[in-house]
């Protein structure tokens, strides 16, 4: 029955939409002045991080447009206080939800970064007439069914590969306003009051910025598919303490306690480390990462905050493709087991082959991971006791 509803509602927005345009036109036609512009995204964390580069570049190009962001209720929390943000909406799966005050404000440019039919009748019917959005080219996107197809064969497209750098391809995006550039570097910020509390706590627990060297694990994930053993974190645990004295931070919140206990429970007594779990809000975590020598997680958001803060990562990438979203740079490390090709895709993380999904996750070694750590630590400035 909750199919049958759910596939009416595709259907009646599917039908407003084609009434609309009937009237209207299509909302293809590029805006003589940007003066307003909005960006809906609806996934999670990380990937709100990878369109960051979206911001610094629309406000260096039209730097008194106002920037609209719509997304998830987490990533509110991300990027409030954003100064390259004007305003931030949560993003409500039923489209009458949001129309009211987009309809209120005259956009001259909106974008979603994914294949989203709701965003996209989102846009349509708030009356914006300069609409881009992803056209899948190549592999399976769950998103891209036949409604979104279908929608958007009346706005502009750009042709999105699955196996393409997400960061990179969203930027093409822009180009219908006459932004043309590759730079996918991410920012973020933090507030004060959490640049404070931050401080308090490396006192209270005798760190020192720029002396010790100091490495946040995050054990944990939300989705299964990319979970890592315990039992291999805490190993990587004991090494880095063993063999190079280092300053070991363990970060997580909410259904993260699990895989932390179980990776505490594992590690060598003789291990010192500190655990935050549920011990700082999302603005505050950020500040703690930003803090780091190095970031060392399966693929998840926090490896994400911790690159847009120029942290250097190692990042246990499992079953998704190295290429199409993770951290990439000098001192970006990642981490995979031999493979024909990745199980999955930024484009698609629902239909997938689960058994050889958790294949590339659970070959991938401890001492991988290790080998990835000292390679590393001879690039950076502050390096590990040896």
């Amino acid at each position: 029955m909750l199919k049958i509803f759910k596939n009416f509602n595709i259907l009646w927005l599917l039908f407003l939409c084609l009434l609309k345009i009937l009237f209207t036109g299509r909302a293809n036609k590029k805006s003589e002045k940007i003066e307003k512009i909005l960006i809906i995204q609806t996934g999670k964390l990380g990937d709100m991080v990878c369109i960051t580069p979206m911001f610094r570049v629309i406000k260096n190009q039209y730097p008194n447009c106002q920037l609209w962001v719509m997304g998830n209720k987490v990533n509110q929390e991300l990027l409030r206080d954003y100064q390259l943000i004007d305003k931030y909406l949560v993003f409500n799966s039923v489209p009458s939800e949001n129309l009211k005050i987009l309809k209120q404000n005259n956009f001259s440019f909106a974008t979603s970064v994914f294949p989203d039919f709701n965003a996209l009748a989102t846009m349509i019917l708030a009356d914006i007439k300069n609409i881009a959005v992803p056209q899948v080219i190549d592999g399976f996107c769950p998103q891209n069914t036949q409604t979104y197809r279908l929608l958007s064969k009346f706005v502009l497209t750009k042709p999105n590969s699955i196996k393409e750098y997400a960061p990179g391809f969203y930027l093409k995006l822009l180009e219908t306003i006459d932004i043309f550039t590759n730079n996918t570097e991410k920012f973020l910020t933090y507030s004060q009051s959490a640049e404070e509390k931050i401080n308090t706590f490396f006192q209270e627990n005798n760190l020192i910025v720029q002396k010790d060297f100091i490495v946040c694990l995050a054990p944990s994930v939300g989705n299964k598919m990319k979970l890592w053993p315990a039992e291999r974190f805490a190993k990587i645990a004991d090494y880095i303490y063993e063999h190079h004295e280092t300053k070991i931070i363990l970060i997580g919140h909410g259904n993260d306690k699990e895989n932390i206990d179980a990776m505490i429970k594992k590690m060598n007594p003789a291990t010192k480390f500190i655990n935050t779990y549920n011990l700082f809000n999302l603005d505050e975590l950020k500040a703690l990462i930003a803090k780091m020598n190095l970031f060392i997680s399966v693929d998840t958001g926090t490896i994400y905050i911790a690159e847009a803060f120029k942290v250097p990562t190692i990042d246990i990438v499992g079953a998704l493709d190295e290429n199409c979203q993770p951290p990439n740079g000098p001192l970006n490390k990642i981490v995979k087991a031999p493979r024909e090709k990745p199980a999955t895709y930024i484009l698609n993380v629902r239909v997938v082959n689960m058994t050889e999904a958790l294949r590339q996750v659970q070959d991938i070694t401890v001492e991988m991971v290790i080998n990835k750590f000292e390679e590393l630590v001879d690039l950076l400035p502050i390096k590990p006791k040896l």
